[in-house]
């Protein structure tokens, strides 16, 4: 069951490529910081030892599968902003309006590796849906909304 933001506007239109890419740009950078100090954690407790040619590699690249996933979720479910997205005055919300539930977070994350994946076919697509929906919008049933300059931000 997905639940409704504490505010609504009347005013909120689909985000722009442009918006979007800069707060993938910016989530990008928290993220690859987020990646260096797991590394750093999971590399103590691997002794100090390099984790590409540990027998548990496998755990490490879950491990961090599961860190980012864990990171981005956190903040699409709590009020629909991950960092970036607060910076650009931007918002995910289901296509009804509500917050991401966690499986629609799970989509979302898993389609948005696959969009990547395919040399940003996914993410291109915004500019051919009508909706400038990307394949992991269309996966999750959500949008990526600009919140009006008079927006309270934080909720």
């Amino acid at each position: 069951m997905s639940r409704a933001f504490k505010e609504t506007y009347a005013d909120i239109k689909i985000a722009s490529p442009l918006k979007r890419l800069g707060a993938f740009v910016y989530d990008l950078m928290l993220v690859a910081a987020l990646l260096m100090v797991s590394t750093g954690v999971l590399m103590t407790i691997n002794g100090g030892e390099a984790l590409d040619t540990s027998p548990y590699f496998a755990v490490y690249q879950s491990a961090l599968f599961i860190i980012v996933y864990l990171f981005l979720s956190f903040f699409w479910m709590r009020n629909g902003q991950t960092l970036g997205m607060l910076a650009w005055r931007l918002r995910v919300q289901t296509s009804e309006g509500y917050r991401l539930n966690f499986t629609q977070s799970l989509i979302r994350y898993i389609v948005g590796i696959i969009s990547l994946s395919a040399f940003g076919a996914g993410f291109l697509w915004m500019f051919i849906n009508k909706q400038k929906m990307t394949w992991h919008d269309l996966a999750s049933g959500t949008h990526v909304v600009e919140l009006p300059k008079n927006a309270r931000i934080l909720e």
